[in-house]
């Protein structure tokens, strides 16, 4: 089971996955997350609570990339398990993922952040 929360920070949305991607039903639930954010211009998933994730949300991963880049949106991954970077690192998807380190995350969470104070 996947449970989303999504955080609208300026142009930026933080979507904070939980548990397992592991079935359609979790794949298409991520889908509809990240779908609904296409206002965003950086989406960072969130994947630090995920267990683990299997061949239809390594799958859902993939074909979203392709949907973020035409809408001018830049996908970024944060904080995966060492099991969930393992298997991005097994089906050789890792460098279609920009996946980001807490030192960059803190650095678009400012950015964003100031965006967002001068727009207020």
């Amino acid at each position: 089971m996947l449970s989303v929360y999504i955080e609208n920070i300026g142009e930026m949305a933080v979507i904070e996955c939980e548990g397992r991607i592991v079935r359609s039903d979790a794949a298409f639930k991520l889908r509809e997350a990240v779908s609904s954010q296409s206002q965003a211009r950086i989406i960072v998933l969130d994947l630090s609570e995920v267990l683990t994730i299997e061949g239809e949300g390594l799958g859902m991963l993939v074909s979203l990339q392709p949907w973020a880049q035409d809408c001018g949106i830049r996908l970024k991954l944060f904080n995966p398990r060492q099991s969930v970077r393992d298997r991005l690192e097994h089906t050789e998807s890792t460098p279609e993922f920009d996946i980001v380190s807490l030192e960059e995350m803190m650095a678009i969470l400012v950015w964003a952040d100031r965006r967002y104070a001068r727009a207020a």
